[in-house]
């Protein structure tokens, strides 16, 4: 490596950074910056994408000046378990500093995605008009924007290849944002407005499908109904990725017969979403591009029933990801894996998320996907119940997990055969694949799984825990064993402050560990925020009122901890103490 290393450093700057640009992978950028100076410094000047996993770690004075020719910035903000309401609405997160940072220091700012953030109009008009050579933005579940803020973005951005909203809480001002686009706006290769609840300006929206030759992925919303369809699809042909807005004709009706003689034109469609208002009847419209499909995503199409699923993904042989709701049923996951020889990753969604029904899938479902589709590593399952023998099972049936998620509706809900806990069941899925990178546990669970997920998940970078475990040895087992971990979160768990100071050195190596409703004591925390100066203890008080310094025996109901470059963030909430 030195004899190598030496030979590098002869070479000049410039080929050292062409060098460095066939590194794809932002650890191995991270890697090579740390060889030697003059490998820092060509990295440093060389590095267009940065990732940034959590927007506290790292102020935005800090990124420029390490990457002061940054193009594409990534940046997440609120913990993960804000997807589930465990964080209060106005915790921060904020991404207006980092824009007009970015914005003052001139920086050729490109592309911008942001997830879970705090996004304003004002942050959004003045990204707008602050990068002349903007091309791409990407929200994921984001909020406190309008459309207002769209039509910023729309009117500013000359250039603009990608407008992608995901899962994101918009503000609706009367849909005209579509009609802000400038008749020379010809440049969009995406566009996904799938997430906006109000009308959309149809006309414009076919208008500005008809400019851009180029457009590739189209995702519209409820608003525009089967005949605009029709029509855009006519001047778009080539998209490979279709998201239908309202899906509701009358089958024999002039309209759905144009769609679907159209549908046989797009042949190059691979991924299909949407259906967000649905009429069944109208589904074999779609058959004609269903046998080249890779990915299908009807987890927002709760008006399509199990037997209508059904014929629509025999159609579908090709399909590596299918995202679906459990009224598909144990039948029709038969089906699938029957049908979907090619399948990577399955996510089933419940139709009724506070589980007062009964669930249409149970371990029977995900047993014959096991046995169907060799090629499965991704699984995201929520289901009334499990036994450790279909977990047994699908752990020799699919080996080749790096991502497995199962949510029991009852979180605490035992071996559906034998009332014990799951412990051996989720023990073989740890045991059996080397490869597992995220976990996330359900079901009546004790100590015993966490040793087990010590002892043989070697690669696993996130966990999440709810409702289970004994006492602290559960957790204490998972921070000793699992060496690659980054992100621990925990909910109503019996974990104390002698798994939270144990071996608080684990916690330079991780990105992050949230725990809420387990047994930690204010003053556990703030023994951790003096032993660990480079980490942030937040404690989360929503809703608490405590006059003066809390007893140190006061439990904590929610505390965040985080590694920062920075210190403690300054626009924390009231609600919010920084230890």
């Amino acid at each position: 490596m030195c004899l190598f290393q030496c030979m590098m450093n002869y070479f000049p700057e410039e080929v050292l950074e062409h060098v460095f640009d066939f590194l794809s992978s932002h650890r191995d950028r991270n890697a090579v910056s740390l060889v030697c100076k003059s490998w820092y410094s060509v990295e440093r000047f060389s590095r267009e994408k940065v990732f940034i996993g959590n927007c506290y770690s790292v102020n935005p004075e800090r990124l420029i000046a390490r990457f002061p020719r940054i193009r594409s910035l990534t940046l997440k903000g609120k913990p993960h378990f804000a997807d589930f309401n465990l964080v209060p609405p106005d915790w921060g997160g904020y991404v207006y500093p980092w824009i007009e940072a970015m914005a003052k220091s001139g920086i050729n700012l490109e592309e911008l995605r942001l997830k879970r953030m705090v996004v304003s109009d004002e942050a959004l008009e003045l990204l707008a008009k602050s990068f002349p050579n903007f091309k791409s933005l990407v929200l994921v579940s984001c909020e406190g924007f309008t459309t207002d803020g769209l039509a910023a973005i729309a009117s500013n951005c000359r250039f603009l290849r990608e407008l992608d909203l995901q899962e994101n809480e918009v503000d609706d001002r009367k849909g005209q944002w579509l009609s802000c686009f400038p008749e020379s706006c010809t440049s969009l290769v995406s566009l996904n407005f799938a997430c906006l609840k109000g009308e959309v300006n149809v006309a414009a929206l076919e208008r500005l499908v008809a400019r851009c030759r180029n457009l590739r992925s189209l995702r519209v919303n409820h608003s525009v109904p089967m005949d605009a369809l029709q029509k855009i699809l006519v001047q778009a042909p080539q998209l490979n990725d279709l998201g239908t807005g309202s899906f509701v004709h009358d089958p024999d009706s002039e309209t759905y017969s144009k769609l679907k003689n159209v549908m046989k034109k797009c042949t190059s469609v691979r991924s299909l979403s949407g259906f967000l208002e649905v009429n069944g009847r109208c589904l074999p419209a779609v058959y004609p591009i269903c046998a080249n499909l890779t990915a299908l995503n009807l987890s927002y199409a709760p008006g399509i029933y199990s037997n209508e699923l059904i014929k629509l993904i025999c159609h579908c042989k090709k399909v590596e990801k299918l995202w679906i709701l459990d009224t598909i049923g144990d039948k029709g996951l038969e089906v699938v894996a029957s049908t979907c020889k090619e399948l990577q990753e399955l996510r089933v969604f419940p139709s009724d998320l506070y589980g007062v029904g009964n669930a249409a899938v149970t371990e029977e479902g995900l047993v014959s996907i096991s046995a169907g589709c060799p090629k499965l590593n991704s699984v995201l399952y929520f289901c009334q119940q499990m036994t450790n023998a279909a977990l047994i099972t699908i752990a020799k049936n699919c080996p080749n997990f790096i991502r497995f998620r199962l949510c029991t509706l009852n979180p605490v809900v035992p071996d559906a055969v034998t009332n014990l806990p799951l412990d051996e069941g989720f023990g073989a899925i740890v045991q059996s694949c080397k490869g597992l990178k995220r976990l996330s546990v359900s079901g009546l669970l004790t100590d015993q799984l966490f040793l087990y997920i010590g002892m043989y998940a070697e690669q696993l970078e996130m966990l999440s825990i709810a409702f289970a475990g004994d006492s602290d040895k559960g957790m204490l087992y998972v921070l000793n064993g699992c060496k690659k971990l980054k992100k621990l979160e925990i909910r109503d768990s019996p974990f104390g402050n002698s798994a939270l100071l144990t071996d608080v050195g684990k916690y330079e190596t991780m990105r992050s560990l949230w725990m809420s409703s387990c047994e930690v004591t204010y003053g556990a925390c703030k023994s951790l925020a003096e032993m660990m100066p480079r980490l942030n203890v937040e404690i989360i008080n929503e809703g608490e009122v405590i006059e003066g310094s809390p007893d140190e025996r006061h439990r904590v109901e929610k505390m965040y901890l985080y590694r920062t470059l920075v210190g403690p963030r300054k626009d924390a909430p009231d609600f919010v103490w920084t230890l």
